[in-house]
């Protein structure tokens, strides 16, 4: 809340506006959402802010940009062993913040075959790189054509933008 209203005083004292008649006086024309958090273009998305990035077999999954964000600092993950079996859409670890403890859902369906280790003694990284350093686990699908179903980057943005909304 004290974001939108410091953005709001922004972007009044830059005069920025929508522009479009009566929309413009109901909705700014730039979304918050997107001055703070970052969506890849070539990586898929899934409505409750996993990410997914396939290639050579094997598909790399975290949690956006946006819902590190939405959860504040990161301080404890649990994640599947290695050879774990996971669904699309199921929960397969928790992410604890300081704010609250969220489920991670696998985009896709397939085995774990590798964990990001690195999560056990710095989970932060997951605020400070989330698609890159703060990766979760990699799977090798089930359905190599599963992830095609997922939002791209723009529907995942406009997603954000009218969750954020409301």
């Amino acid at each position: 809340m004290a974001l939108r209203l410091w953005a709001r005083s922004a972007a009044n004292a830059l005069k920025l506006s929508g522009t479009g008649g009566a929309r413009a006086a109901a909705a700014p024309a730039f979304s918050i959402s997107r001055f703070v958090s970052t969506v890849h273009d070539g990586l898929k998305y899934t409505q409750s802010h996993e990410w997914v990035k396939t290639g050579d077999g094997v598909a790399t999954v975290g949690i956006t940009d946006h819902a590190q964000d939405h959860l504040g600092e990161v301080v404890f993950v649990e994640l599947p062993e290695p050879g774990t079996t996971v669904s699309a859409g199921a929960s397969f670890g928790n992410v604890e913040s300081v704010k609250a403890t969220s489920d991670v859902n696998s985009p896709i369906s397939g085995e774990v075959v590798e964990v990001n280790s690195k999560l056990s003694e710095t989970p932060g990284l997951i605020n400070t790189s989330p698609y890159e350093d703060g990766w979760m686990i990699k799977v090798k699908p089930s359905s190599p054509g599963e992830a095609d179903a997922l939002l791209d980057a723009a529907k995942y943005t406009k997603h954000c933008e009218e969750e954020d909304a409301h």
